[in-house]
């Protein structure tokens, strides 16, 4: 593993028209106040999710990419003790993960006795992230054993990550020793002004309805927003590199980027047809610290005349100040809309190129200094 600190900071802005892509329990669009003005926000959680939808999408180029995360764990490892044991019935099958499951300290819940369902007997209750190729290995060393080693099952769930387990990481309350540090961090998406939620008054009418009948079947409301996010992330490629190996981290670090780049949460997505590009983004390689530059937006932006040109000046000036203060970064690359003009960083073409370009400076870094270890 690579001893030299390397981050890699994402940076993101994009107009969203018209949306709700992420609603609260009335569901209305999340805000947050930040700088005493209401900003449109989108959680950190929704826009990871978006990510491992990707993931599993792009799933049949790199079968790593994308893993589980459920209570059902004792299901799916019995359909792979199957797989690979036909002769086994799937209540054998079951009976067997959940004991495995149950040796490491995982808690099951317990259907009640006028539960229908009795599947909530065999399902853990936390949800459980894990990988295809852990599900794989764990099913193998069930059929091979009769006694379960606490400590070959742990390591087996330790090994072979995917990309988003990686990535995100997984807390195990039961046992701290399945605990695995997330390689990236994934900041709220706020606005860089403030926001006026509006109401959007809609009906339907009753296609079959007599023609001397007037009036609509449905008559509701659904609010919603338009807004300029800044979006951020960043990853700690030491850990992406300890979690998942050199080679595996360096394609999983450009998956991540173009993932997290052309994402995008699905709420409310049939009503409004919000999928935008972003207009800028920014990747920086620093070796001393994350720099999440959100306070390039404490002041909200205000114009009459849209607000990415305003909030592309504000960032890249917030920018440059972060640098004075922790030092420049090892190397940045700026896309953007060709209208745009911009300062900082070197200029790519493309996604494409944004990512081969991040790769190639990363590669280098982590080859030199395996030959200086």
């Amino acid at each position: 593993m690579t001893q030299e600190n390397l981050y890699v900071d994402i940076h993101v802005l994009q107009t969203v028209p018209s949306s709700n892509i992420n609603r609260d329990d009335t569901g209305a669009p999340k805000t947050a106040i930040y700088g005493g003005a209401t900003r449109s926000r989108v959680s950190s959680q929704s826009w990871k999710k978006a990510v491992r939808d990707k993931f599993k999408e792009d799933r049949k180029r790199h079968d790593w990419l994308a893993g589980f995360r459920t209570k059902r764990s004792a299901t799916l490892l019995a359909k792979e003790l199957m797989k690979k044991d036909p002769s086994l019935s799937f209540d054998d099958a079951r009976e067997k993960a959940k004991k495995v499951l149950s040796d490491m300290g995982l808690k099951f819940d317990k259907a009640k006795k006028t539960d229908k369902n009795k599947d909530k007997d065999y399902e853990t209750k936390v949800l459980l992230f894990f990988s295809p190729g852990q599900l794989e290995k764990l099913a193998a060393y069930v059929l091979e054993n009769d006694n379960f080693d606490k400590k070959e099952v742990k390591k087996i769930l330790n090994d072979t990550q995917s990309l988003d387990l990686a990535l995100f990481g997984r807390m195990v309350a039961d046992d701290p020793e399945l605990n695995v540090e997330a390689a990236s961090q994934v900041a709220h998406a706020v606005s860089t002004h403030e926001v006026v939620s509006e109401f959007d008054f809609f009906t339907a009418v009753d296609d079959a309805k007599k023609s001397d009948e007037s009036g609509s079947a449905m008559l509701s409301t659904l609010e919603y927003n338009s807004s300029t996010l800044y979006r951020y992330a960043n990853v700690n490629m030491n850990e992406l590199i300890h979690n998942l190996g050199k080679d595996l981290a360096l394609i999983g670090l450009k998956e991540f980027i173009k993932d997290f780049v052309l994402s995008m949460p699905t709420g409310h997505q049939n009503s409004y047809a919000n999928g935008t590009l972003p207009q800028y983004v920014l990747v920086t390689i620093r070796k001393d610290t994350p720099v999440n530059l959100v306070s390039a937006f404490e002041v909200p932006v205000q114009s009459n005349n849209g607000y990415v040109e305003k909030s592309v000046e504000r960032l890249e000036e917030e920018f440059d100040n972060a640098n004075i203060w922790v030092g420049e970064p090892v190397e940045s690359f700026v896309n953007a809309n060709s209208e745009i003009k911009t300062k900082d960083g070197e200029r790519v073409k493309n996604i494409n190129e944004l990512l081969d370009s991040v790769s190639t400076v990363i590669a280098k870094r982590v080859e030199d200094e395996d030959a200086n270890a």
